[in-house]
């Protein structure tokens, strides 16, 4: 355990490689933070943080830098995140209440994150599995053809052309719409199938083959095959980071580029009221163990629809995205519980 002056330290280390990208030497330390100790003093503190792996110096200059180490203990030690100003959250609320549907407000909150971060930004559209049903639509399209919309809790809607076995008239459909309905509305999508099972036999002897169709189609949508679609911007922001990268952006850029790997980075995270960060080598993902990927999920209360993230250098303002972060995820999961 650190003393709570090589804390300070650190957090002066941290800052400043974050602002200037130049290893930080002990005189400039003493400089430019009222660490109260002499030059000496800083410079032994600074030896003890890297014997314990927390700084490490890129070159024979005096100048130190954090290690993967020293960033988690400075995140991890965090009093403070950076607040947004009353302009910003205005500016937030204002950009993302313009949204006209659910592909619009991703397609904003990419955008925003990104911009306000200047790092890549993920966002996870709000997960089936993780979603209710608000209404399903059964629109008759021919006699033996039938349109469902399923639309969520979440303001996500599915589509589905069902092909029928036989012909309905307008009095059948119907009946299709109220039973699905009453068994439908409001009922968890992992709840579904228990929903559905007693359907066809409590359903009229004369729409039982239809409504099986429509069931298999139904259950395959919300359950055996639930889409996870995930919206990623700003890619091109880690060019103005190209000097965190001294080797190459390939690794990064291929695995950004993989809908597998955006899923895995922010598909675990259930729990908006807290932010996750990981750095460099804690990256499970390989291509991505040269950076930090800040997370946080977005929803009402304690439960998740999904997802949003940045992606960015290790070398990253922490304090200043993890409020970033934790500020836009609120604000999307407020506009989409009111949906």
């Amino acid at each position: 355990m650190l003393d709570d002056r090589k804390l300070e330290v650190l957090r002066a280390i941290v800052e400043d490689f974050v602002s200037t990208n130049e290893p930080v030497g002990s005189k400039a330390l003493a400089e430019r933070h009222n660490l109260g100790v002499s030059p000496a003093t800083v410079r032994n503190d600074m030896a003890a943080l890297e014997d314990e792996g927390f700084i490490t110096h890129p070159h024979t200059s005096a100048g130190r830098i954090p290690t993967d180490r020293g960033y988690r203990l400075f995140v991890d030690r965090l009093s403070t995140v950076k607040p947004l100003s009353g302009a910003e959250r205005r500016a937030i609320q204002t950009f993302l209440e313009g949204a006209a549907d659910l592909d619009d407000v991703v397609r904003r909150t990419v955008r925003l994150l990104s911009q306000l971060t200047q790092q890549v930004a993920v966002v996870q559209y709000p997960s089936l599995s993780r979603s209710a049903v608000r209404h399903l639509e059964i629109v008759h399209l021919a006699p033996n053809r039938l349109l469902l919309v399923l639309i969520t809790d979440t303001g996500r809607v599915e589509q589905r052309v069902v092909e029928l076995p036989g012909t309905l008239d307008d009095d059948q459909v119907a009946q299709l719409r109220s039973a699905f309905g009453q068994r439908l509305h409001g009922a968890r999508l992992v709840d579904v199938p228990a929903a559905l099972s007693d359907l066809p036999d409590a359903a009229p002897q004369g729409i039982r083959p239809v409504l099986t169709s429509v069931m298999a189609v139904v259950l395959e949508t919300l359950v055996e095959k639930p889409e996870e679609r995930v919206a990623i911007g700003g890619t091109a922001n880690l060019t103005r980071s190209a000097l965190d990268f001294p080797r190459t952006l390939r690794p990064v850029l291929e695995s950004l580029e993989e809908q597998v790997v955006l899923l895995k980075l922010i598909g675990e995270v259930n729990d908006p009221t807290t932010v996750h960060v990981k750095i460099g080598e804690e990256n499970s993902v390989e291509g991505l163990r040269s950076t930090s990927v800040v997370t946080a999920g977005y929803g009402p209360d304690a439960a998740a629809y999904a997802g949003l993230g940045v992606v960015g250098p290790t070398r990253m303002d922490y304090p200043q995205a993890i409020g970033q972060v934790r500020a836009v995820a609120r604000y999307v999961g407020d506009l989409l519980a009111g949906a």
